[in-house]
């Protein structure tokens, strides 16, 4: 394994983490193991309370990082119904409750319909969208108002994996292109249900051809990198 040459690596990216943490962590250890400095990124951030697919691409191979950026993503994510969070996640508190009397299963199959397609989405303001240079989640947390354009993106699938009517939870498969924020997604599909939603779990289960069960285990990546044979940098 020549990381200077380059290697793509997919990551299970477990929760709590920042995707940047996720990339330094694995670029200490490869650059130990490799006896030098390993160069390295990602491919297609994930917010700290998401977990799975992360694609690192190290040496040469960074320069496909724009191409696997592009790929076709799958996402399985659990929303609560009747509530809403500023950040449409469980990075805050809720900030507003609504009804939730007349929402069914088949009311939520109906409205889930209206976003299959090309269609424009407004990215959430906690998010990494730059404007005016800043970064849209630098202008919320000093308490600033920021307004962010629509986008155009595309949703190919949407399935109901399952819906508990008592504790109002949601669980959806997404299968989208790039750009598609499915924290946005929630906060529209509570709006179109008269009431109100937010992610409380999200997992990218594939990327384009990648699947998660063939990715690295984050937490093993010492253990898997010890039974891999890793060219040293001449000195």
């Amino acid at each position: 394994m020549n990381f200077k040459e380059g290697v793509i690596i997919p990551i299970d990216k477990p929760y709590g983490i920042t995707s940047f943490k996720a990339l330094a962590h694995v670029r200490y250890l490869c650059s130990q193991a490799q006896g030098g400095r390993v160069k390295i990124g990602h491919a297609g951030t994930l917010d700290p309370l998401a977990t799975g697919i992360l694609i690192l691409a190290t040496g040469k191979m960074t320069k496909q990082i724009e191409n696997l950026q592009t790929h076709t993503k799958e996402y399985v994510a659990t929303m609560q119904l009747g509530a809403t969070t500023p950040s449409y996640d469980m990075e805050h508190e809720e900030n507003e409750k609504f009804p939730t009397e007349h929402i069914t299963h088949e009311l939520i199959e109906e409205k889930l319909q209206e976003f299959i397609g090309d269609i424009e989405q407004i990215p959430p303001t906690y998010s990494a969208v730059k404007v005016n240079g800043q970064r849209a989640f630098d202008y919320r947390r000093r308490g600033d108002d920021v307004v962010l354009k629509p986008k155009k993106i595309r949703i190919d699938e949407i399935e109901i994996i399952s819906f508990d009517n008592e504790k109002m939870q949601l669980t959806v498969r997404v299968v989208c292109g790039k750009g598609t924020y499915i924290r946005a997604l929630a906060r529209d599909l509570g709006r179109t249900l008269n009431s109100g939603a937010y992610l409380v779990a999200l997992r990218r289960t594939q990327v384009g051809e990648i699947k998660v069960e063939q990715c690295v285990n984050y937490d093993h990546f010492q253990e898997w990198l010890n039974q891999q044979n890793i060219e040293k940098i001449d000195k």
